[in-house]
């Protein structure tokens, strides 16, 4: 049966696998560095990209690689490539696309570390990470000129939890005959939200969240859609001769899997940024349960923030699943269940009675951490973003008594019991 007819609770557990000659029924873990090569021509022909195999762990892994089949097979993409972390894979992407002297606009609603990684790394190497007064396509659109390589977004922003309308953003990033990248970290791998079927090119995702969901790896991917036209003129170093492989073009050389070749052969081969062996093992345990960690997370989820909405306590909050709530149209439109597993309070008081409450909770846990099976409550303004400006937490939505909370496997009368006893200690 081809992989193509196959549901997604179907390809997170069969994806990737293939029967070797061992016959055994697991996924093996490959703890090498390095592969024998039979021949001198055999090798030359690897480094030349002639010929596929594995050179060196850093480039490719067997593990690794069924793990890349399997994420690439969830969200329908022709190729992926796994990195030790959600931001190196956001850093290869940007970096494979854009050098020094271009920009790409991206939204304001991002996760502190990749605006960090925008504004302090990547104008530092050259690259203009141009942020947009929202993620409206029209608020976008005046920043973009011919030096723009990408529109990147967040499928749902974090922690604001508001949900970017990827069609209209896809229809004005292919205006420009330039890419639209998404992170898709609150999609859950595909399971809640695939950015691809709805125009977008390039998808990245922090695999520590929902794809691993345990907490006990760091891993990214990027995801390559294969439909974006690389020979549009702008990215010479793709679709034109490469300085790394005498003169090679990867685009006529690999088609619509030059862009995840590109990633790999050259980012992944200069920055170094790749998973371990068991770690991608670890990755691909997790994602045989995802849709049914997901299901149930979405569904406490819910509980737990009309719980929330009813307390005194809570001056708002912020869940998509809410017809209330800025996003609702476009998280129906987007999500599956119109909802992802989190969402985010404001408490009524102060900092102070913030962080009592925070530090009085017993079940959930206080972590930089979503899409674990613990849940998780965090203080963004003090963690997750604190190394932002004043104005900068402002337009990302962060105030001093913003919680962000990603539910786990737990039940949810436990977590609301936990909720009660920790506001009965708040003044």
């Amino acid at each position: 049966m081809s992989s193509d007819k196959l549901h997604f609770e179907t390809l997170q557990i069969h994806g990737g696998y293939h029967v070797d000659q061992s016959q055994a029924r697991g996924i093996a873990i490959h703890p090498t560095a390095a592969y024998h090569f039979p021949s001198c021509d055999y090798a030359a022909n690897l480094f030349t990209l002639s010929e596929p195999g594995y050179i060196y762990t850093r480039l490719h892994n067997p593990t690794t690689a069924a793990y890349e089949e399997r994420i690439a097979a969830l969200y329908g993409g022709v190729g992926a490539l796994a990195t030790s972390s959600g931001m190196s894979a956001i850093l290869l992407t940007v970096t494979s696309l854009a050098k020094q002297g271009d920009n790409i606009v991206t939204s304001p609603y991002l996760y502190g570390g990749t605006h960090n990684q925008f504004v302090i790394s990547l104008r530092n190497l050259g690259i203009d990470c141009r942020m947009a007064a929202s993620d409206n396509a029209q608020d976008m659109a005046g920043l973009i000129d011919d030096k723009t390589r990408a529109i990147f977004v967040e499928s749902m922003g974090n922690p604001t939890c508001r949900v970017a309308d990827i069609e209209a953003l896809a229809e004005l990033a292919h205006s420009h005959n330039i890419p639209l990248v998404v992170d898709n970290t609150f999609g859950a791998g595909g399971y809640l939200c695939n950015p691809f079927d709805w125009g977008a090119d390039i998808i990245t995702d922090s695999a520590t969240k929902w794809i691993n969901g345990h907490g006990n790896a760091m891993g990214g991917i990027i995801v390559d859609g294969g439909k974006f036209d690389w020979s549009c003129g702008k990215f010479p170093t793709i679709d034109g001769p490469s300085e790394g492989y005498h003169g090679l073009n990867l685009y006529e050389a690999f088609g619509n899997q030059a862009f995840i070749v590109k990633c790999r052969v050259d980012g992944m081969r200069d920055f170094g940024c790749c998973p371990s062996s068991f770690d991608a093992y670890l990755m691909l345990l997790g994602l045989e349960t995802l849709s049914l960690r997901v299901k149930h997370e979405v569904e406490s989820t819910y509980r737990l923030a009309e719980f929330c909405r009813q307390h005194p306590k809570v001056r708002s909050v912020s869940f998509v699943g809410f017809e209330d709530h800025s996003s609702h149209e476009l998280a129906k439109k987007y999500f599956r269940f119109g909802a992802s597993a989190v969402m985010t309070i404001e408490l009524e008081g102060t900092l102070e009675s913030t962080v009592k409450f925070v530090e009085s909770l017993r079940l959930s846990a206080h972590m930089t951490m979503i899409g674990d099976s613990i849940t998780v409550v965090t203080h963004p303004a003090s963690t997750t973003h604190k190394q932002l400006s004043e104005a900068d937490l402002k337009a990302a939505g962060v105030t001093p008594t913003l919680l962000r909370i990603s539910a786990g496997l737990e039940h949810a009368d436990d977590l609301i019991a936990d909720f009660e006893e920790a506001f009965a200690q708040v003044e």
